[in-house]
């Protein structure tokens, strides 16, 4: 029997996709943003739906993101389904009012009454230099910030079946991508940048982590492209014999508990690997879960890998040595096991 080949698709193209399906499904869903027309997004985050779809569902926006999120919290609030996109996620300080004050707070101080179903999508991530005002992710800035779901995928396959789940959720989405894994001809290029993406739609659950490598002598948690470079130390320190479970947050709010807390029972070590800030992180926040709800199962104290607090530098060799890799994952990982 011939064997069905899988395939493939870029992170940049998944997203597209999603969003071209959810917008032939549902008249109501439509894109806004700078460059989100015929450029497509800088990112490609929306490559080919102005052609598909035209100038009054695909909307290029003034430089204002103040204006044009408030038209899509506007929007939503009168039962479209926009998305609008943040293009660096480092912009938020200007248009933060909108974002906290309505966006996050609108169904709640109306007691349910409103509905805000609006996705609110934007390039995260450093490694290609492009300095400190355009590196970020902030994972823990929205995170942290109630009323708002947050969202990080870092394959492909859910790229595309959590757009596909973020667009018909009733609440405000906050869909974090890492330019890195959009697979992008003009940036470095990564393997895990492209993977198995089937053509129907398809959703992804918003509130679920993933293991994606099993293993027995320690577990990493990792957040999108820290995720894919635990594996890769993974698979190093797995030629010396020792194994790592590897899991992949993807929810950053709501933080699957369950699947963390499983993990460390099974390995009783922990290491949090992210790209974000280490003070007042994600991975103190991982960690602060664990020591409550399963202290007892730890037999080394946790360790916690993230960019110092300092912000990203402009230099490549000083760019690499703040975000962490798979070497820095894979000697992190071992300094634990000689504790």
């Amino acid at each position: 029997m011939e064997k069905v080949k899988k395939r493939l698709l870029t992170g940049n193209k998944a997203m597209v996709e999603a969003i071209a399906q959810e917008m032939e499904r549902d008249p109501n869903v439509f894109v806004l943003g700078e460059d989100v027309g015929k450029y497509g997004g800088i990112f490609g985050s929306a490559q080919g739906l102005y052609d598909k779809f035209g100038a009054e569902r695909v909307m290029d926006t003034p430089i204002s993101e103040t204006a044009f999120i408030g038209a899509a919290i506007g929007a939503a609030a009168e039962g479209m389904r926009p998305i609008a996109e943040l293009m660096f996620v480092d912009f938020f300080g200007v248009c933060m009012d909108q974002i906290y004050n309505h966006m996050a707070k609108i169904q709640y101080m109306s007691g349910g009454n409103v509905k805000l179903p609006m996705v609110l999508m934007t390039a995260v991530g450093g490694g290609y230099n492009d300095a400190a005002q355009h590196s970020q992710t902030l994972y823990a800035t929205f995170a942290h910030m109630p009323g708002m779901k947050v969202v990080a995928p870092s394959t492909p396959y859910d790229l595309k079946g959590m757009m596909i789940s973020a667009i018909r959720d009733d609440n405000p989405v906050v869909f974090m991508f890492h330019k890195t894994l959009q697979g992008l001809g003009w940036m470095d290029q990564f393997d895990f940048s492209i993977g198995h993406v089937p053509e129907e739609a398809y959703t992804v659950p918003l509130d679920k982590a993933k293991v994606v490598r099993e293993g027995s002598d320690v577990t990493i948690v990792g957040i999108q492209i820290m995720t894919h470079y635990a594996v890769e130390a993974a698979e190093k320190l797995s030629r010396e014999g020792i194994e790592a479970e590897v899991i992949d947050l993807r929810s950053l709010a709501p933080i699957d508990k369950d699947t963390i807390i499983n993990s460390v029972k099974k390995t009783h070590r922990l290491v949090v690997v992210d790209e974000d800030y280490r003070s007042y992180g994600m991975t103190a926040e991982i960690s602060a879960i664990v020591a409550e709800e399963a202290l007892y199962e730890l037999e080394v104290p946790v360790r916690r890998l993230a960019v110092p607090d300092v912000p990203i530098p402009y230099s490549d060799p000083l760019e690499d040595f703040v975000i962490p890799g798979p070497n820095s994952i894979y000697r992190e990982v071992k300094k634990l096991l000689s504790e």
